[in-house]
């Protein structure tokens, strides 16, 4: 509940904050403040959830996550922050979602796959629908692109 508390006053200082966001010259209909917007909105959600949620005693996936499953994850996003320029969006999300998947209960064939599919489709989501760019990586020496 505290988490929860933490993330609501958290979402409230960013819509605060991007409340001031414009850009110098209009280029699109959306503007800077939308996406710090929609993620303050989704972080306030979640937060009221842990805050609000009824207690789920006795129900063993919801008594609290393990240390080790905990490490594993937090490790798995820091060698995913210092990789990411190297490896690039696609293979460094494929390879972190392995152990973070494996956390999770999943084999690891299972965390690979999922970790291809979701490095694929947000990369297509931003980098070719939205024009987000992210960084290719060692894919684009192996297939000789960009």
């Amino acid at each position: 509940r505290t988490l929860g508390a933490v993330c609501v006053v958290a979402s409230a200082g960013m819509a605060w904050a991007a409340s001031d966001y414009a850009a110098a010259i209009s280029y699109e209909p959306v503007g800077p403040r939308a996406f710090p917007l929609l993620l303050a909105g989704l972080l306030a959600t979640g937060g009221l959830w842990l805050v609000l949620r009824p207690t789920l005693r006795g129900a063993g996936v919801f008594r609290g996550v393990p240390l080790k499953a905990t490490a594993l994850c937090a490790s798995a996003v820091l060698v995913y922050a210092l990789l990411f320029e190297l490896l690039g969006f696609t293979l460094a999300t494929a390879l972190m979602a392995v152990p973070v998947g494996m956390a999770f209960g999943g084999s690891w064939k299972q965390s690979l796959a999922g970790g291809a599919g979701l490095g694929l489709v947000l990369f297509v989501l931003f980098d070719k629908l939205l024009d987000v760019v992210l960084p290719t990586g060692l894919l684009a020496v192996l297939l000789g692109g960009r």
